[in-house]
């Protein structure tokens, strides 16, 4: 891991009324001080801090201190790694070094209220004598600068896209944060970090400030990549535009701004130094530097849109959605287990144990950590239906036409409820209630306490589909394309006609409920009265069940495409294609998206950008989704087994 100089800064004194510390220096690299201190030294490798983080060596020198990579003792079982953030206050003057610490502290309170997976998260702070300690997530990977410097010749555009995207991202949240928006105002190339998976994470946020309009201050940042709206002590979203511009002209030309002229980058086109980069991303990045604040992007989304618009006219973005994946035969399972027919389904989670359905008409229960056996119940048909776990039961259906209610610690029957048809929906529990579909054609509400019908509402065929209650009401879809609204009496408040069945299940967001369709649409309705918001054509009918990411709605189909949608817009974002058709429902899951094909693959991918991170391999067609929770995936195949994974 390589971490930039703790605090690299050029600035003048301005407004005394300014919180900052401002010094007379473009980078600090010496000790704060008179020069005549006995030369600071670096904590050894074996040192303890606090009886609990075990420095192993120095990954990073600054002015103020250093950044050590240490082993977290709370964790004797395991090996985690983190980062600690060292600085030594050796200013003489009393203000001075006070005014160090709580900037120190004010970057600490700062990552605290952050909760991103391109910033690193903070786990502690403390103080020892005259050093304070940030402890950090540890990043295994290289800073942007660090590749640039490593790479012969210049990096591929597609590359740089890639980053600058995912930058805008991050960008995006800082300046939106509650109740301020928080500008960094030290994008460049040594505080972006490419982790092992080839994600960007910012870090550094030692003069990251919170925004508010009309205010000035000191000039705070680092020369050629800082705006000059920044050197007059202005810094507002903007300026975090114009960084992320010279990150993006340093990183395709290799000329590095600090050694230019300032604000000389129309001195330097891109294409003349560079001419492999295309004119229309040289077009985005220009606008992003310009001189006048109000020229530039207004936003970071605009810039993103801007960037994928450019991926998207120069065939860049495929590559980005499939660049740099770990080998299938990396991907080693943690453990698997194995059953006496095909896993069609989904697994749950609860109370350390795995509860998977198969069709050798078994409900298993496994020890999630080891994938040992614990027991399993058996039913009289295929289980399909993910169980779902609450208040010392699991609930499953059955293809034997009966939802059966087993005891959690005992796997024993504690009752079953009997339908007319077979239950491939899977239940669920809410409001003192199951709701379940059946192949009877009707929507159950069978009482959790009782086991007995509430109510039954009738579909005009088949009910397949997950019940999915919101807004007190419960939506559903049915196999005659019919899609429900019932509220908790059981009556329809309002229904849509698709053109085919809709066997997956809905999602609410908001104030609409989106599903997809055999018709080979992804539907948008409104929530409280089912008028159509949008529609969005898939290359083929689906029955995958769609998940929700930020503004992003994602869904597979038949045609072996994995979609990314803009909920605002109804406009594709991104396309992964897989080897055969995708029935599996994706997970989201931090920053990145798990789903099944029936080519026999687990996919994981960024979910922002579509980029395959890495693929897994079973012998079989996988058509349940994935389930991940405490960086692990655990994932069900038609080859009998089901599959422990880190996330």
């Amino acid at each position: 891991m390589s971490i930039p100089p703790i605090n690299t800064i050029i600035c003048y004194l301005r407004d005394a009324r300014e919180e900052e510390t401002t010094l007379d220096t473009k980078h600090i690299t010496q000790p704060l001080g008179d020069g005549n201190e006995p030369p600071r030294r670096q904590l050894q490798s074996g040192t303890t801090l606090v009886r609990r983080y075990h420095i192993q060596d120095v990954i990073g020198v600054g002015g103020m201190g250093s950044v050590y990579r240490a082993r977290d003792l709370h964790f004797p079982n395991v090996v985690k790694l983190v980062a600690v953030k060292e600085m030594v206050n050796m200013a003489p003057d009393p203000l001075v070094r006070k005014t160090i610490v709580q900037n120190f502290e004010r970057e600490a309170n700062l990552l605290a209220t952050l909760n991103h997976p391109s910033i690193p998260r903070i786990y502690d702070y403390f103080t020892e004598d005259d050093r304070s300690y940030l402890v950090l997530e540890f990043i295994h990977g290289k800073d942007m600068e660090a590749i640039i410097n490593d790479t012969n010749g210049f990096l591929p555009e597609d590359q740089v896209l890639s980053w600058g995207i995912s930058l805008c991202d991050v960008l995006t949240y800082l300046h939106g944060h509650k109740p301020d928006p928080i500008i960094f105002r030290d994008m460049k190339p040594s505080n972006v970090m490419i982790n092992h998976n080839g994600d960007v994470v910012l870090v550094d946020f030692g003069i990251a400030k919170t925004f508010q309009s009309g205010i000035k201050g000191t000039m705070i940042g680092t020369e050629g990549y800082s705006p000059p709206e920044q050197y007059r002590g202005e810094a507002t979203p903007l300026a975090d535009i114009y960084s992320l511009g010279a990150t993006m002209h340093h990183a395709l030309t290799r000329r590095d701004p600090r050694l230019e002229p300032p604000f000389s980058f129309a001195e330097r086109p891109i294409r003349r130094i560079n001419p492999n980069v295309s004119p229309e991303l040289e077009l985005v990045i220009n606008t992003s530097l310009q001189y006048n604040p109000g020229e530039r992007f207004p936003n970071t989304s605009e810039m993103k849109d801007a960037l994928m618009g450019v991926a998207r006219k120069t065939g860049a973005l495929s590559k980005i959605t499939t660049a740099l994946p770990v080998q299938s035969s990396a991907i080693k399972p943690l453990w698997s287990f194995k059953c006496e027919d095909e896993i069609r389904g989904t697994p749950t989670l609860h109370q350390g144990s795995l509860f998977v359905g198969c069709y050798d008409n078994n409900m298993y229960a496994i020890n999630a950590a080891d994938g040992q056996f614990q027991w399993k119940y058996a039913t009289d048909g295929g289980v399909v239906s993910r169980p779902a776990a609450y208040e010392g039961n699991i609930y499953l259906g059955s293809e034997d036409q009966r939802l059966h209610v087993v005891s959690l610690r005992s796997g024993k029957v504690t009752w079953t409820y009997y339908t007319n048809g077979k239950i491939r929906s899977s239940p669920r529990i809410a409001e003192g209630h199951i709701f379940v579909g059946s192949d009877d054609q009707y929507l159950h509400a069978v009482n959790l306490n009782t086991g007995r019908a509430a109510w039954k509402f009738e579909a005009a065929e088949a009910v397949r589909s997950t019940p999915y209650v919101a807004n007190e009401l419960v939506y559903v879809g049915a196999e005659s394309g019919d899609f429900y609204a019932v509220d908790f009496r059981g009556t329809m408040k309002w229904r849509f006609q698709a053109k085919r069945a809709i066997t997956s299940s809905p999602m609410v967001k908001g104030q609409a409920v989106y599903f997809t369709s055999l018709d080979g649409t992804l539907y948008a309705l409104d929530a409280k009265n089912g008028w159509p918001l949008w529609r969005f054509r898939l290359g083929k009918g689906s029955i995958s069940s769609p998940a929700v990411a930020d503004d992003y709605i994602f869904a597979g189909a038949a045609d072996g495409f994995l979609y990314c949608v803009d909920m605002r817009t109804s406009k594709e974002v991104w396309r992964f294609r897989t080897e055969n058709q995708i029935s599996s429902s994706p997970t989201i899951y931090k920053d990145s998206i798990y789903f099944g094909s029936v080519d026999n693959n687990l996919y994981c991918l960024e979910y922002r950008s579509g980029r395959l991170r890495w693929k897994f391999e079973t012998k079989g067609p996988i058509t349940g989704s994935p389930l991940a929770f405490d960086d692990i995936v655990y994932i069900g195949s038609t080859d009998h087994t089901i599959y422990a994974l880190l996330a």
